[in-house]
């Protein structure tokens, strides 16, 4: 399985990243073995000394696809979560600026925490839903899948245009502003709508 990253798909979060709004979607991987799952806790690794979270919607391909247009898109997915794009920053701010690759940054082990998935068939719209991360009972970021640059079916079209999507891929849509750094033993919670589907700790 697959699991696809776009980046800087919030306006807002862009700015603050000191980025360009993209005209395209900006796509990167990461391996399964950045799953983390079961709301197991992420143990701070020793090569990076800023660990950011990014919240992002998740959505689950349901089957195997290529060449999918925005039209058809809903067919190729029926359930979502919310995720952590787990970032080393420093490494990622060094990759960056010498014009390098994201992956060492991105793809470490524990690197994309997943909450428990819901039937899209339970949302009122999957283009309006309200998401937030709470660290330690306080809400650090905030918004709605409405403000994405691209939605989630215009993001399928893009990415199937390029490699087929298969049962069981996971597609993170990318994360709004007010990312951070994590600290040993912050509590996270993230909420689709009011439901809480990822709770875990950073060890």
């Amino acid at each position: 399985m697959k699991i696809i990253c776009i980046g800087l798909n919030y306006r807002q979060h862009a700015h603050e990243m000191g980025w360009a709004i993209p005209t395209e979607p900006v796509v990167f991987l990461k391996p399964d073995s950045a799953l983390l799952k079961n709301n197991k806790p992420f143990f701070l690794p020793g090569f990076s000394q800023n660990i950011h979270y990014e919240v992002e919607v998740v959505v689950k391909i349901s089957k195997l696809g290529k060449g999918i247009t925005a039209k058809f898109a809903p067919r190729y997915y029926d359930e979502v979560s919310l995720g952590i794009d787990l970032t080393a920053r420093d490494i990622q701010s060094r990759q960056a600026a010498a014009g390098m690759p994201w992956e060492l940054s991105k793809c470490f082990d524990g690197a994309a925490p997943i909450g428990a998935f819901i039937p899209v068939s339970s949302l009122k719209d999957p283009g309006n839903i309200d998401f937030r991360l709470e660290i330690n009972n306080n809400v650090v970021q905030k918004s709605s899948t409405s403000d994405m640059i691209f939605g989630i079916n215009e993001i399928i079209e893009y990415v199937s245009g390029f490699f087929t999507l298969k049962t069981g891929d996971l597609i993170f849509t990318g994360t709004p502003s007010g990312v951070g750094k994590l600290n040993k033993n912050d509590s996270l919670v993230a909420f689709l709508e009011d439901k809480p589907l990822l709770d875990f700790m950073i060890r």
